[in-house]
């Protein structure tokens, strides 16, 4: 049973399957809440979850990280450093949105189902709205690392990257 309140905006297509994406990113929360800062741990969240193709994802990736082509995942995390001033307590935390790009998700599927390369996706999405980076090899293992224990949690075994 969850311990938080959380709410997921998603945004896809109808091609895409359906996926249990609220009871996986409550879980993914509930499991990694104790360890966020202390500001940043509230009784409710929001997030939005979108799926596009790769000239949509593109144009988000050119025109926020100057990068002009397609990506997997873009995450635009809503919270910098605390949580913004005149929140009320009892208001969810908006935590930002992920963009997936269904194509790229699909090249990149190989030898392993859709619904795993788009969980896999979605986690790594939701640890940049919560601060996590990977500048470095060590950070990088470490996100990777909770990622495979998230898709563990939901059932999904991880790509093999």
């Amino acid at each position: 049973m969850a311990l938080l309140d959380l709410t997921i905006q998603i945004v896809c297509s109808d091609r895409l399957p359906e996926l249990p994406w609220q009871d996986w990113f409550d879980r993914w929360l509930t499991d990694i809440q104790p360890s966020l800062p202390t500001d940043w741990q509230a009784p409710a969240y929001e997030a939005c979850l979108r799926f596009v193709d790769d000239g949509e994802i593109q144009q988000l990736n050119r025109d926020y990280r100057q990068q002009d082509k397609p990506t997997d995942v873009l995450a635009f995390a809503a919270l910098e450093d605390a949580i913004p001033l005149g929140l009320e307590p009892e208001e969810p935390l908006y935590l930002g949105d992920v963009i997936i790009s269904v194509p790229t998700a699909q090249r990149q599927a190989l030898g392993h189902p859709l619904e795993t390369e788009l969980a896999w996706l979605a986690a790594h999405g939701l640890l940049h709205l919560l601060g996590w980076d990977h500048p470095d090899d060590e950070q990088l293992e470490a996100m990777l690392a909770q990622q495979d224990h998230w898709l563990n949690q939901v059932g999904i075994l991880s790509p093999q990257r």
